[in-house]
């Protein structure tokens, strides 16, 4: 049986703290790919990979390293498409779960409302991140944690 890693898109994002508290409760490393930035933890399970900062270092790492029963934490609906074809367990920060079913209306939203900024048909301001967002994240990251431990003992 081999454990899961957690890989996190960690330039923006806002619950490493939480996935480092999931990860720690299940034994599993965890690792944080930024272009910089993150502060070095001495625990033995959590790594930190800088990479340079040109435009998808970070994305192509994570989908180089990754294996299929992995877990990847990100906002990036394109990096999220690359990973599911990958079988990877992707979620976003919200908690929101990529999955083969899901993964091309998030890339046809995501496409939308890219032309609709670019257009000037639409501002480009994310809702803020909340307390209950936070929480949901939480709940659906030890989910996909147990999902992924169960599929790699069977």
């Amino acid at each position: 049986m081999t454990l899961s890693t957690i890989y996190v898109d960690a330039d923006a994002c806002p619950v490493k703290p939480e996935a480092a508290r999931v990860a720690e409760r299940h034994g599993l490393v965890i690792v944080y790919v930024s272009n910089g930035g993150l502060r070095p933890s001495r625990d033995p399970m959590v790594r930190h990979v800088v990479v340079p900062g040109t435009a998808d270092a970070a994305d192509d790492w994570i989908v180089e390293n990754a294996v299929a029963g992995d877990i990847a934490i990100t906002a990036d609906v394109p990096l999220a498409a690359r990973l599911v074809e990958m079988d990877v367990h992707v979620l976003g920060p919200s908690g929101r779960p990529f999955t083969p079913e899901t993964i091309g209306m998030a890339v046809a939203m995501r496409n939308l409302k890219q032309d609709l900024r670019e257009s000037g048909e639409i501002k480009g301001y994310n809702p803020g991140f909340t307390a209950r967002d936070r929480s949901d994240f939480l709940q659906a990251l030890d989910r996909t944690v147990r999902r992924a431990l169960k599929e790699n003992r069977d």
